[in-house]
């Protein structure tokens, strides 16, 4: 198994049909214990539940550093040692520009990048102690392409800078043994497309990606375990669509 003795943060992952819980339940099935964040505790302990009894669920809005920190000092006492941080967390909004609010613009930002700095800084203390760890983060097609199917602008601008900061994590911390990389998904068929995108809408992105249909949940989640595990110990500061060609370079 890929993560065998491993451990993994993943954030945003209570949803079933979401990026984050499939990424979490593949990463259980090669071998590692995952520690699932979300805001709400209850919500968080039910997906970890839901997917075995070596996981443990954690209330934790990544918009705020102090329980961050307190949250990943939790776990390193829970099970020991941490060896990979996904940072799923993030909000979609399609409001254009004129349509968005400042409060909207401080949702999706905050969320996305604060939530990827914030984690990100908690961990590390941890994994330059230990001379390694992966960081994984999660981008978006939106900012390769100036936007995407549902992604506004201030989407496309956190999830842009998210992968930046991944790359310059990647640069700083290679020194210490500690990879960071992100994944750019296209049009993924979550519940995060409900009441946003018609059937017909779905089947005209599809009809427009070369490999002819939407992601899954479960295809970013197999790219997150191929960034986490020593499949990729020579990559990083990479980011890596998984958008079946719908930006091809």
């Amino acid at each position: 198994m890929l993560l065998d003795g491993k451990v993994a943060i993943v954030t945003g992952c209570a949803s079933r049909r979401g990026i984050g819980w499939a990424t979490a339940r593949l990463f259980a099935q090669h071998g590692a214990r995952v520690a699932m964040l979300d805001l709400n505790e209850d919500d968080a302990r039910s997906a970890a539940a839901a997917i075995g009894d070596a996981h443990q669920g954690y209330a934790c809005d990544v918009r705020d550093a102090r329980r961050c920190e307190q949250v990943v000092a939790q776990i390193v006492e829970t099970f020991g040692a941490v060896d990979i941080l996904v940072n799923n967390a993030g909000v979609s909004q399609p409001n254009r520009l004129m349509d968005s609010t400042m409060d909207d613009y401080d949702l999706v930002l905050d969320v996305s990048l604060r939530g990827t700095f914030n984690m990100s800084r908690a961990i590390t203390p941890h994994f330059r102690a230990r001379r390694g760890g992966a960081i994984v983060c999660m981008g978006s097609l939106a900012a390769q392409r100036g936007g995407g199917v549902l992604g506004g602008p201030h989407y496309a601008a956190a999830k842009g800078a998210v992968q930046a900061l991944a790359k310059a994590m990647a640069r700083e911390l290679a020194p210490d043994g500690i990879r960071a990389n992100a994944i750019a998904p296209g049009l993924i068929d979550t519940e995060l497309l409900i009441g946003k995108i018609t059937d017909d809408g779905k089947a005209a992105v599809a009809a427009s990606t070369p490999l002819g249909r939407l992601g899954t949940a479960q295809d970013v989640a197999n790219v997150c375990l191929f960034l986490a595990s020593d499949l990729s110990a020579y990559v990083t500061g990479v980011v890596l669509d998984v958008n079946g060609g719908y930006h091809i370079h």
